[in-house]
């Protein structure tokens, strides 16, 4: 009995923790325990139709028929022949200038000069403007930083008779003077000005010939110069003569369109399929209290009921088989159950022990 205590701890831990978690379930009666087992999804199975191909166009190419033709067609375009008729030249002998009749200047006496001495201005005066810089000098002087003014002070009352002197203080309106302080700064004493300063120019002495007498001259003629030269002169130009060459046709067969290709448009229905899927109906999970056996009524009987009801269903309840504990094994085979069968999961809840078949359930 203490064993079977002892596997109850682990596997009733579940339900206290909601209770102390989540309150008391509504409608709860007394005597009975209840606990958050885990409920599976709620599911239903639903057939409907759906689209498995959509409606589409089947596109018929009709090909294109072709005839054959004969017909003339240009071989070579009419065009024209030219012939050259070359110029014709003949040798002719004249008298050509080879040097222009021009002139020559001859000196008969040459120009005569002298030597000259005379001053140049080579810098002309000018002025420059000059600047004075301003003269300050260094004054003290006092000035008032701030006015006189009043203001309330705390003090003693001197005929205060009370045992505590802060009962006795009183306020005064005392004068505060004026405040000064001696400033040192630079005053202007004359102002930057500027003078004008004339800068004398510049002369030098140059010396120079100079042409006194010009020269005589006279003019001589120089005679023109020819030569007589032999050439070849072109008596008529070159000259073409053009004939016209008419145009060459031939004829040909060839295979061309009659009908061109085409195309014809069919509609092709779209096509369904009926599928059957899994809805959820309501989702499970620990939402909702059922009714558990309480620990004290967890005995020896029941669970040895229970592990005879899972032997019976084909499921192990571990080695030792039914040993009236609710064991490892015996916990595992009756969760398994549970979900199996789409119950609650995770206590001995009523709905489980129900289906189970226990006597008394």
């Amino acid at each position: 009995m203490k064993k079977l205590s002892l596997s109850l701890v682990f596997f009733f831990s579940f339900a206290v923790m909601s209770f102390a978690q989540d309150g008391l379930p509504t409608n709860a009666e007394p005597g009975k325990c209840y606990a958050k087992c885990y409920i599976p999804d709620q599911w239903k199975t639903e057939s409907e139709s759906v689209l498995a191909k959509e409606a589409s166009k089947k596109i018929t190419v009709i090909p294109a028929k072709y005839k054959t033709i004969t017909e003339s067609v240009l071989k070579k375009e009419a065009g024209t022949s030219v012939r050259v008729i070359p110029a014709k030249y003949e040798t002719r002998t004249e008298k050509v200038l080879v040097k222009e009749e021009s002139k020559k200047i001859i000196v008969v006496s040459p120009a005569k000069y002298e030597t000259r001495t005379e001053t140049i201005q080579v810098k002309a005066p000018s002025t420059r403007i000059e600047t004075i810089p301003a003269k300050y000098e260094t004054k003290t002087e006092t000035i008032q930083v701030e006015d006189a003014t009043t203001k309330w002070v705390k003090q003693k009352d001197a005929m205060c008779q009370a045992a505590n002197s802060e009962d006795c203080m009183v306020w005064c309106l005392v004068e505060v003077p004026a405040q000064f302080k001696t400033i040192t700064k630079r005053v202007l004493v004359s102002p930057a000005t500027t003078r004008e300063i004339n800068i004398p120019g510049a002369n030098k002495t140059i010396t120079k010939r100079v042409m006194v007498s010009p020269p005589v001259t006279r003019e001589e003629t120089i005679p023109a110069v020819y030569k007589t030269i032999t050439k070849t002169v072109m008596v008529s130009p070159p000259k073409t003569e053009e004939t016209s060459i008419p145009a060459q046709f031939q004829t040909v067969t060839k295979t061309v369109v009659d009908v061109p290709a085409s195309t014809s448009e069919t509609d092709i229905p779209a096509t369904f399929k009926t599928v059957t899927k899994r809805v959820l109906v309501k989702a499970g999970g620990f939402s909702e209290y059922r009714e558990v056996v309480c620990s004290k009524n967890v005995t020896n009987q029941l669970v040895r009921q229970v592990q005879r009801a899972l032997l019976a269903k084909g499921y192990s309840v571990g080695p030792f088989g039914v040993d009236n504990v609710l064991g490892k094994d015996t916990r595992a085979a009756l969760i398994k159950y549970q979900k199996d069968n789409g119950l609650p999961v995770g206590n001995l809840n009523v709905e489980t022990l129900k289906h189970l078949k226990i006597a008394g359930y």
